[in-house]
């Protein structure tokens, strides 16, 4: 992708999130919009990690232009929970940014947010598939120098997630049991 194709998208990815909601706007939303606007194949692997990188971007300037905001008001008791706050907020951004147990973050050949290896051949990753957020646990395969999912795995969507994530401490107790039964 050439220099004035990504100026491009990031003038118009910047533009669309200048306008969104918040609270409502997802990355998928905003890079189908772009692509409207524009006129181009967005989903694209390349392009899908640009306007990833574009959207991080834009959302930590915004965090930090409120911070900054912050500092101008208010003093005294206020303040020291400012400062408290503002601390919290730059740990988490450190933590986001390195995509938490410091580590930088890493996505695979298809733009999708790699949570954790498992082992060598599974990961635990973050994607959208048809403007749904997925979990998917999965088993890879390498074909052609490239890392490729197999059919030996599940996607869970995040209430599916949600779920499971609540049933852990069962799962973990039932594990204990029956290693103490042996």
């Amino acid at each position: 992708m050439d220099t004035e194709m990504q100026r491009r998208i990031e003038a118009t990815v910047v533009e669309i999130l200048k306008e969104a909601d918040m609270e409502a706007a997802t990355e998928y939303k905003v890079r189908t919009m772009a692509a409207e606007k524009l006129g181009i194949d967005l989903s694209l692997p390349e392009r899908k990690r640009f306007v990833r990188g574009v959207v991080e971007s834009f959302l930590l300037s915004r965090t930090n232009e409120e911070v900054e905001r912050r500092e101008e008001q208010p003093q005294g008791n206020e303040r020291e929970e400012e400062e408290k706050e503002e601390e919290e907020e730059e740990e988490e951004e450190e933590e986001n940014t390195k995509g938490g147990r410091g580590r930088k973050k890493e996505y695979d050949d298809d733009g999708d947010l790699i949570i954790c290896r498992l082992s060598t051949k599974r990961r635990v990753t973050l994607q959208e598939f048809r403007g749904k957020m997925l979990v998917s646990i999965r088993e890879f395969y390498e074909k052609d120098g490239k890392q490729l999912p197999s059919s030996k795995g599940i996607s869970l969507t995040v209430d599916q997630w949600e779920a499971f994530r609540d049933a852990v401490p069962s799962i973990e107790d039932a594990i204990k049991k029956l290693e103490g039964s042996d």
